[in-house]
C-alpha cells in the first residue's frame, strides 16, 4: 500500500499524480473502517480527500499554517502528519482528539471546533505574521455552510479591505449538517456557474490574442466590459466586491486541478478565496445518499450503512415529538433551528407545520435574535440549540428576550457531557451562565415524561425558559411523576440521615445513589430540584435541616449551578457542610472519551458518588458515632446477659 510509505508531507510530495490517486483511495478505506469501529465525522472527511492531499502537497506545513473551519473534517490531515497509526484511538478516553489540537501536533496550528470561527484566526495569524516581519503563508479551510454564521461574514468583510496575504478555500459541498439554506446558499450556486464563464474567457483571450496589430486593443475593450459581462452571467461577484480575489471553482475530487490552483494561489498578493466543489460522503454510497446521517455517525456496519445499537428513543426526539403534539393545539408555537433540524429533533415539525418552523443556518446569535422578535408579536418561539453552541447567543439571551422578558423556549440540547468530541462540545457551562441572567428560568428533567411536562409548561408559562437535558436516552422512567409547579421541587425518597439534591440527568443517578448507601444501613433522601432558576429555597431549606449530611449532584460546573445554590442556601442560614458532586475544574476543560469513561474519571458514575459520601468526614464522624453506640449497645447487652448468668449460677 502507497499509505504505508506516507507518513508525513515530505514523503506525499514524493508521490506522482497516479500514486497520490490511489493514496486517495487508501485513505478514504481507512477513516471508513475506523469510523465505522469507533464513531465520528465520516461525510465530511470523506469529501476533502483530495483537497487535504493538494494542501499539503503544495504549501509547507507546520511553517505554513492551516486553520481548519470547526474542525471535524482534519481526520485525512491527521493521517498525513504522523498520525495514521492513532486513528484506531480516534475521539477515545486519552486518544486521538477529533478535531485539531495545537497539543496534540504541531501540524495543528490551532484549536477548533465550533462553526464560522477559523477566518478571523486566520486573518489574526496573518497580521501577526506581517507584524513580525516573517513570510509564510496562511490557509483557512471553510465550509459553505460556515458561510451562514456571522463571525465568518465579519471577518470577510474585514479581511477583504485588509491587503494581508491569506488565502481562503472555501470547500462548497452544498452542505453544513443539514442542507444550506438562504441568501449565502443561493449566491454560491450562481458562483458555481462560473466555471463556464472562466473556459470561455480563457479561451477568447488566445483566440483573439492571435489576431495582429488590433488584438491586444480588443482584449482592452473586452476588458473594460468585463465587469459588466460578469455581473450579468454571475450576479452580484460577492466575494470581489469586498475586496478578495476569486479563484474557481475548481473540481474538489480533481488533484491535478487543486494542485494547479494553488501553486497559482502561493504566488499571489493579498487576500484570495479559492472556491472548491466536493461531494460530501465521496466514495462511501451510503454517506453520500444521506450525508446528514454520516455528518457524524455512531459505529456502523460497513457493507449496509447500518448504525450499530442505533433505534432508542432519545431526549431530542421526545421533545420534539411533544411540540409536534402541542403545535397542533396551540398555532401560536413556532421552532427555530440553526442547521440542527434533524440533531435537535425537530425534522417533524418541520415537516407538520411547514410555515411555522424557521432554519436560520449556522447561527445561533440570529436564531435568539429571531425568536425574540416572533415573541414580541405574540407568538411562542422554541429554539433547540446544543449547549456548547448556546454559548454563542449569550448577548442575544440577556439582551433580546430577558431584558424584555419575552417568551421564548431556549432548549439546552446535549448539556452535560457529550463525549467523544471532546472540549468545544460539552455542554456544561449553560446553568451557570444562565443562573446569572435575570428573567430567566431554568429547568431540567429527570426523564422523558418529565420533560414532555416541562415543555407544555414552559410553552404557557409566558416567560423566557431554558430546558437543558443531555444527549441519548432516559437513565431511569421514574413511576412519580408530579405536576410541575413554578419553583417547586419533589421529593423521589424519603430518608433522614444523607440529603441528595439533584437536577436532571442526576436525579436517577441520585437515586441509584441512595439504593447504595441503604444497602450500607444509611438513610437516603433524593430531592429532585426541577428548577435551578428560581430554587425552591424555603423548602430546601427544611429538607436540609432534616438530614446530617448533604450532597448536591449536577453534570455541570460546580461553580455557578446546583452547588453554588445550595451553598448560598446553607451560608446564609448557618447550617451544616455539604459535599458539593459536579465538574469542579477551574484551569481545565474536558476532554474526549465516552460520556460514562468521563464521568467515571471525575466521580460522577453511581459509585463515585457513593464513596464520595461514604468518605466525607460528616458522614464519617456519623458513622463512628453509629457505631459506637451499636458497639455500647451490645456491650450493655453482653453485660446483662452475664449478669443473667451468674444470677442463674447464684440461684
Amino acid at each position: 500500500m502507497i499509505l504505508d510509505k506516507v507518513n508525513y508531507p515530505e514523503d506525499l510530495k514524493k508521490l506522482n499524480l497516479e500514486e497520490k490517486q490511489i493514496l486517495a483511495q487508501e485513505i478514504r478505506d481507512k477513516i471508513i473502517n475506523t469510523v465505522s469501529n469507533t464513531g465520528g465525522h465520516l461525510a465530511s472527511n470523506l469529501g476533502v480527500v483530495e483537497l487535504t492531499m493538494a494542501i499539503h502537497s503544495v504549501f509547507n506545513c507546520p511553517k505554513d499554517k492551516i486553520i481548519w473551519d470547526v474542525g471535524h473534517q482534519t481526520y485525512v490531515h491527521k493521517i498525513l502528519t504522523g498520525r495514521k497509526d492513532k486513528l484506531d484511538t480516534l475521539r477515545q478516553l486519552d486518544g486521538m482528539a477529533g478535531f485539531p489540537k495545537t497539543s496534540e501536533s504541531e501540524y495543528d496550528s490551532y484549536d477548533t471546533g465550533h462553526s464560522s470561527t477559523s477566518i478571523s484566526v486566520a486573518l489574526g495569524m496573518a497580521r501577526a505574521r506581517d507584524i513580525k516581519g516573517e513570510n509564510h503563508k496562511i490557509i483557512t479551510v471553510i465550509g459553505d455552510g460556515a458561510l451562514t454564521g456571522g463571525m465568518a461574514l465579519e471577518a470577510l468583510n474585514d479581511a477583504g479591505s485588509s491587503l494581508s496575504n491569506i488565502i481562503v478555500i472555501l470547500n462548497d459541498n452544498e452542505m453544513s449538517i443539514s442542507k444550506n439554506v438562504g441568501g449565502i446558499s443561493m449566491v454560491l450556486s450562481k458562483l458555481r456557474t462560473k466555471g463556464f464563464y472562466v473556459k470561455s474567457n480563457l479561451k477568447g483571450k488566445k483566440i483573439i490574442n492571435k489576431v495582429p496589430f488590433v488584438g491586444k486593443k480588443i482584449i482592452k475593450l473586452v476588458q473594460r466590459a468585463k465587469r459588466g459581462i460578469k455581473q450579468l452571467v454571475i450576479p452580484k461577484m460577492y466575494f470581489e466586491d469586498i475586496g478578495f480575489r476569486y479563484l474557481g471553482p475548481v473540481d474538489g475530487h480533481n488533484i491535478e486541478k487543486l494542485e494547479d490552483i494553488l501553486k497559482i494561489c502561493k504566488e499571489q498578493e493579498g487576500p484570495l478565496l479559492v472556491h472548491v466543489l466536493t461531494k460530501k460522503g465521496k466514495g462511501y454510497k451510503p454517506a453520500e445518499e444521506n450525508p446528514d446521517v454520516f455528518h457524524s455517525t455512531s459505529k456502523f456496519e460497513i457493507e449496509t450503512g447500518k448504525k450499530i445499537g442505533a433505534g432508542k428513543k432519545d431526549y431530542s426526539k421526545t421533545m420534539g415529538d411533544k411540540l409536534v403534539e402541542l403545535a397542533k393545539d396551540n398555532k401560536k408555537i413556532v421552532a427555530i433551528t440553526a442547521a440542527m433540524a434533524d440533531g435537535t429533533g425537530l425534522a417533524e415539525f418541520a415537516k407538520k407545520f411547514p410555515d411555522r418552523f424557521f432554519d436560520v443556518g449556522i447561527a445561533e446569535q440570529h436564531a435568539i435574535g429571531l425568536a425574540g422578535g416572533l415573541a414580541k408579536e405574540g407568538l411562542v418561539p422554541v429554539v433547540p440549540i446544543y449547549s456548547s453552541f448556546l454559548q454563542r447567543a449569550y448577548d442575544q439571551i440577556v439582551h433580546d428576550i430577558c431584558i424584555q422578558n419575552l417568551p421564548v423556549v431556549i432548549i439546552a440540547d446535549r448539556a452535560g457531557i457529550v463525549g467523544n468530541d471532546g472540549e468545544t462540545h460539552q455542554g456544561l457551562l449553560d446553568m451557570s451562565f444562565g443562573n446569572t441572567i435575570p428573567n430567566l428560568n431554568i429547568m431540567a428533567p429527570k426523564d422523558f415524561k418529565e420533560l414532555e411536562n416541562m415543555l407544555e409548561f414552559a410553552i404557557n408559562l409566558g416567560k423566557p425558559v431554558l430546558i437543558r437535558y443531555p444527549r441519548g436516552s432516559e437513565e431511569m422512567a421514574f413511576e412519580q411523576q408530579e405536576n410541575i409547579n413554578y419553583g417547586k421541587a419533589e421529593i423521589l425518597k424519603a430518608g433522614n440521615e444523607v440529603c441528595l439534591i439533584a437536577i436532571g440527568k442526576m436525579v436517577s443517578r441520585a437515586y441509584k445513589v441512595a439504593e447504595r448507601l441503604e444497602e450500607k444501613d444509611i438513610s437516603a433522601k433524593v430531592i429532585n430540584v426541577r428548577f435551578l432558576k428560581p430554587i425552591d429555597e424555603e423548602f430546601l431549606k427544611q429538607q436540609i435541616k432534616a438530614c446530617s449530611i448533604v450532597a448536591t449532584i449536577e453534570d455541570g460546573t460546580i461553580k455557578g449551578g446546583l452547588a453554588s445554590e445550595v451553598e448560598r442556601i446553607i451560608t446564609q442560614n448557618k447550617m451544616k457542610n455539604v459535599e458539593f458532586i459536579g465538574f469542579a475544574y477551574q484551569d481545565e476543560f474536558v476532554k474526549h472519551g465516552k460520556t460514562e469513561e468521563i464521568e467515571k474519571r471525575h466521580n460522577l458514575d453511581v459509585e463515585g458518588i457513593t464513596n464520595t459520601i461514604l468518605d466525607s468526614k460528616s458522614l464519617k464522624l456519623r458513622l463512628s458515632i453509629k457505631e459506637i453506640k451499636n458497639r455500647g449497645q451490645k456491650c450493655l447487652k453482653m453485660i446483662e446477659n452475664n449478669i443473667k448468668v451468674k444470677k442463674s449460677q447464684i440461684k
